[in-house]
């Protein structure tokens, strides 16, 4: 956001985006300036944006000490250390563990209409060799390939 230069501390020109929101009276001394900014949709969300990246930083490290590293790490936490995240990384977290434990949920072939059509009427066929004694089939190098109906021979 472009403010004339009103405000910036010339010393403090280059700075953290998490540094700057955790105090920026610190960097932007100017009141009137600061607060121009501040009602800003571009602040706000820059705002939304570090903090969200901070508390996952935080939840992470959180994790880590308490040995959760994993899904099943999280399945297996105490209730202490679940209430111990913000919000949105234990619905997340939450979320994961559900998908992982219900794989089947989605599984079910859903008929698509229109472009994919030709996917679900798909048929199996599979590529043979013919070997250079079959007359049939016989070619110029010695070996040809055919494709036949049905699944391979396993």
């Amino acid at each position: 956001m472009e403010l004339g230069g009103r405000g910036v501390v010339a010393t403090n020109r280059d700075v953290l985006l998490e540094e700057f929101f955790k105090d920026p009276t610190r960097y932007i001394r100017d009141k009137g300036a600061l607060e121009e900014m501040q009602m800003t949709d571009a602040y706000a969300g820059m705002e939304r944006a570090v903090r969200e990246e901070m508390n996952m930083e935080e939840d992470i490290k959180n994790l880590h000490y308490n040995h959760v590293s994993t899904l099943l790490g999280w399945s297996l936490a105490t209730p202490e250390v679940k209430e111990s995240v913000h919000g949105i990384t234990k619905r997340f977290l939450d979320a994961a563990l559900e998908e992982v434990r219900n794989p089947m949920r989605m599984s079910a072939a859903m008929k698509m209409e229109g472009l994919y059509e030709s996917v679900y009427n798909a048929r199996w066929h599979h590529v043979v060799e013919v070997p250079d004694g079959d007359e049939r089939k016989k070619t110029k190098k010695g070996t040809g390939m055919e494709v036949k109906k049905g699944e391979p021979q396993q």
